[in-house]
């Protein structure tokens, strides 16, 4: 077994390599009892995708939530995330996006993790991946009449980009995802410019301190929103920078991270999910 056939069958079980140097001390570990928890493969474009699968043991027609990773890939904290829904009762599924371009988990370098992985990741394959996901977790149990997604950094841009996709998802949380950003042939639309014909409800949380995603940006996307009937809402924490949520890291803001939460979960909840 090489070391990249290691890493895929110990999916969310590691920390990435790239933030083990500024680990917190006591990052939050949720417990998989009563649920059914591992790696699932799923196929997508003549493609299999690992995913991450986390939910309540011998239950059915369960909501369903789909976790998209930080650049990091699905390490320890993506797979607590979706534990931490399945604990809710949420089928939650958590896939690799960038299986086609290698193992992000096991980047130590940034620069080389974003030129090797990041830039290299097709926004449509990401879509065709999450739309294989959807129909996956219609055929074992999901429910996706209850359809929710949530997305943390390059996750909670990938967000708003598939509840700009995908009609049949209720409701989207996007964690300090970024809403402008510069097109590539790979990634040729931003947050901003599908804002106004957006139909499903999203909740932005981001930072006030977050020196990647200015306010300035989150006041042009609520101008585009208002445009539209999608009904999406934006909380600022104010002292929080990016990455609030992630109790891994140093960045970990623990007011803004539990109120966040608190707040995603009663979103779904509104919108039936």
């Amino acid at each position: 077994m090489n070391r990249r056939d290691f890493m895929q069958t110990t999916l969310g079980t590691t920390f990435a390599a790239a933030v083990l140097p500024a680990l917190a001390q006591n990052p939050i570990t949720t417990s998989s009892k009563g649920l059914e928890v591992g790696q699932v493969s799923i196929v997508s474009g003549g493609r299999s995708v690992p995913v991450y699968l986390a939910q309540p043991e011998n239950k059915k027609n369960l909501p369903v939530v789909l976790v998209v990773s930080e650049i990091f890939g699905v390490h320890q904290h993506i797979a607590d995330i979706a534990r931490r829904f399945a604990q809710l009762g949420y089928l939650a599924l958590a896939p690799d996006l960038f299986v086609r371009q290698g193992d992000a988990a096991s980047y130590t370098s940034m620069p080389e993790l974003f030129k090797d992985i990041i830039s290299k990741t097709s926004d449509a394959e990401v879509m065709q991946d999450l739309d294989a996901c959807v129909a996956w977790a219609g055929a074992h149990g999901g429910d996706t009449a209850k359809l929710g997604i949530t997305g943390f950094c390059w996750g909670g841009r990938i967000t708003w980009l598939y509840a700009a996709h995908n009609p049949r998802v209720k409701a989207a949380v996007a964690w300090y995802g970024k809403l402008a950003s510069d097109k590539t042939p790979l990634q040729p639309h931003s947050p901003l410019e599908l804002a106004a014909s957006l139909r499903v409800p999203v909740l932005g949380l981001y930072g006030g301190k977050d020196g990647g995603i200015p306010l300035e940006s989150v006041e042009r996307m609520r101008a585009e929103l208002a445009k539209g009937k999608s009904g999406s809402e934006f909380v600022i924490y104010p002292e929080a920078g990016h990455a609030f949520h992630a109790d891994y890291r140093p960045s970990y803001a623990e007011a803004a991270a539990k109120d966040g939460w608190q707040r995603c979960i009663e979103w779904l909840h509104k919108h039936g999910v």
